[in-house]
């Protein structure tokens, strides 16, 4: 059995955990009818509408990367996304802090099947790089998250399969099977753990191409925001090979802001501060 510490608390100033209700069983029974595979798209598909709609908001964020002895090394960003219809996620990381990685930003134009488009802007050498599909399985900063792990998570460049349900703390979680689609991914399939009452993610499990469950992810610590939208406060992804894990602290959520498309280009990356 899988366990999982959950917090009772987050965000100290926003108060306690929202208590959540179960939904009525006639929708539980049709969200997991039919085949495996026709039950995974659907928790899946319902997973990702329920993220819809926030229009655009940014966030703080600090990255502590830690090594197998438990040295860190700790450094800020900001986050800004915006929702663009029938196309993807545009999110835009900034890094602030410290020095050596200041003004370092990350541009990622997420697409509904296919690979995402991203860039990397270096302020060493002020000049915007592309990721390319095949390199997106490498190392995000140094990070135990990598580039193919920073956009948004698409239904489509999936196929979904409902493994089982069974208990995930205090929550009962669906669990589902997710395999990529593009042959550049660094993944031969993700096993996706959701709370059965908001299908949120709790914990994903990330297997190499031979099939090697390489790295966990945990996410803790939700907060609902405009009566709709849960955001996280800590997401801890772990190396199992090498002992490394990387814990993102998220605060100071804004919803509504300015954004616009000209946020999210190449020409704005040279431009960032």
């Amino acid at each position: 059995m899988i366990r999982f510490s959950i917090p009772r608390t987050i965000f100290a100033v926003l108060g306690s955990f929202l208590a959540i209700c179960f939904w009525p069983s006639e929708s539980y029974s049709d969200l997991l009818s039919g085949t495996a595979e026709e039950a995974g798209l659907r928790v899946a598909t319902e997973s990702r509408e329920n993220q819809k709609g926030f229009g655009n908001f940014t966030a703080s964020l600090t990255m502590t990367l830690r090594n197998k002895q438990g040295k860190e090394t700790q450094r800020s960003l900001r986050l800004k996304v915006m929702e663009v219809q029938e196309e993807g996620d545009r999110t835009l990381f900034v890094f602030d802090h410290p020095r050596d990685v200041k003004g370092t930003a990350f541009l990622v134009h997420a697409h509904k099947t296919g690979p995402d488009k991203q860039w990397l802007y270096l302020p060493a050498l002020k000049r915007v790089k592309g990721i390319s599909a095949s390199k997106q399985s490498g190392s995000f900063m140094g990070s135990e998250f990598s580039y193919e792990d920073m956009g948004a998570v698409e239904v489509g460049k999936f196929t979904h399969r409902f493994l089982r349900e069974e208990p995930c703390g205090d929550l009962k979680c669906l669990v589902l099977e997710r395999i990529p689609k593009s042959q550049d991914s660094g993944y031969s399939r993700q096993v996706v753990w959701l709370d059965r009452e908001e299908l949120r993610t709790i914990q994903i499990h990330y297997f190499d191409r031979r099939n090697e469950h390489i790295k966990t992810m945990v996410v803790e610590g939700y907060a609902k925001y405009l009566d709709r939208f849960w955001r996280s406060s800590t997401i801890t992804m772990t190396n199992l090979l090498t002992g490394k894990s990387t814990v993102l602290l998220w605060s100071d959520y804004k919803f509504g802001t300015d954004l616009d498309t000209k946020d999210f280009t190449k020409t704005a990356l040279k431009r960032i501060r």
